[in-house]
């Protein structure tokens, strides 16, 4: 067989495949519509779930200066600077960056994803994180490990999936890095931060996490992901931990900052 048959057969083989995806959109849109959960509109692309793609471009990462330690946003534009709480005293973890502020779109669908439990959102929030963090040399420097925030396995079975552990498979696929999925849990199934002032975060997590396998962590820089950041105590209290049990360096990144 020559070479432009063999082309032809392949744009014949590839036009008939179109066809049947288009036939079989169809056929879904008919007997299954399905419409945006954030604008109602129909979701009649190729690939789009729970969420139309008009939606998702609507997300825009912040770009305001922001603290290059804990990460928080200024009001003003201008050079990136730390903020006065972090002259005082550090953070435990050596920096945290986010996308965005937690209001907006990016609110619902973290809202969509985390309590309605659209697990499929997760390589679309991941990506938009990824777009709007990749730029940012401090962040990934000489990264060597990903790893999640771990919920406790009664609050996963409940919500059926961990957040920040979808989050970060799909950011450690993205850089190639490897992933710590188990290497931190968490052995205490305390209250929801949600409801709690500062102070009442910090006693609350406190004693919750805990390193399973040193050994996977020690001497390594580590890249800790979560969705939202309020106070930052649960990052703190997980990168805290992950320091003592040898860890080289712990830095957050999470989809939003909520004041």
């Amino acid at each position: 067989m020559s070479g432009e048959t063999r082309k032809e057969n392949l744009s014949v083989t590839l036009a008939k495949n179109k066809q049947v995806g288009s036939l079989l959109k169809i056929l879904e849109l008919m007997f299954f519509p399905s419409f945006c959960k954030l604008c109602g509109k129909l979701l009649d692309r190729e690939g789009e779930k729970v969420v139309c793609t008009s939606c998702l471009k609507e997300l825009k990462s912040r770009r305001s200066s922001y603290c290059l330690c804990c990460g928080s946003f200024f009001e003003t534009y201008g050079d990136p600077h730390l903020c006065y709480k972090c002259m005082k005293k550090k953070p435990v973890f050596s920096l945290h960056r986010s996308c965005s502020v937690y209001s907006g779109k990016l609110k619902d669908l973290i809202l969509l994803f985390k309590y309605q439990k659209f697990k499929v959102l997760a390589k679309e929030l991941a990506a938009y994180m990824y777009r709007s963090l990749v730029q940012d040399e401090a962040l990934w420097w000489d990264l060597e490990a990903v790893i999640p925030v771990p919920l406790h396995k009664a609050r996963k079975r409940q919500r059926g999936f961990n957040q920040s552990y979808e989050l970060a498979r799909y950011i450690a696929d993205f850089k190639g890095l490897e992933l710590l999925d188990k290497a931190l849990i968490k052995k205490f199934n305390v209250p929801p931060q949600t409801s709690l002032s500062a102070e009442e975060r910090k006693i609350n997590n406190r004693g919750a996490y805990e390193v399973v396998d040193p050994w996977k962590i020690k001497g390594k820089i580590l890249l800790l992901v979560d969705d939202v950041y309020t106070t930052g105590a649960t990052v703190s209290e997980c990168s805290a931990v992950l320091l003592k049990s040898g860890a080289r360096e712990v830095r957050v990144v999470t989809l939003a900052q909520a004041s």
